[in-house]
């Protein structure tokens, strides 16, 4: 489940909301340990996404750093590539 999660600080263009979405989907995924939940647990499974969603937003935010920003198509070749040597 949270092999989907991405680095998202330091890209050009910085990440959409889209993104930092997916990746607090897949956090609220990974720790609830449902892909899916009950009827009964879904305001609480979606209310956890906003909240992880949005202090993801603010840490992106209030991060900062001295290196230049990441191509996300380089970023994609390089794992690519790291993922065709380990699964070759």
């Amino acid at each position: 489940m949270c092999r989907n999660i991405r680095t998202l600080h330091n890209f050009e263009p910085p990440a959409t909301r889209e993104e930092v979405r997916a990746a607090a989907v897949q956090y609220v995924r990974k720790i609830s340990g449902s892909t899916r939940p009950s009827q009964a647990n879904q305001d609480a499974f979606d209310r956890a996404v906003d909240d992880v969603a949005a202090v993801t937003a603010r840490l992106l935010e209030e991060l900062t750093t001295t290196a230049p920003p990441k191509d996300r198509e380089v970023e994609a070749a390089k794992a690519r590539a790291r993922a065709a040597t380990r699964y070759a």
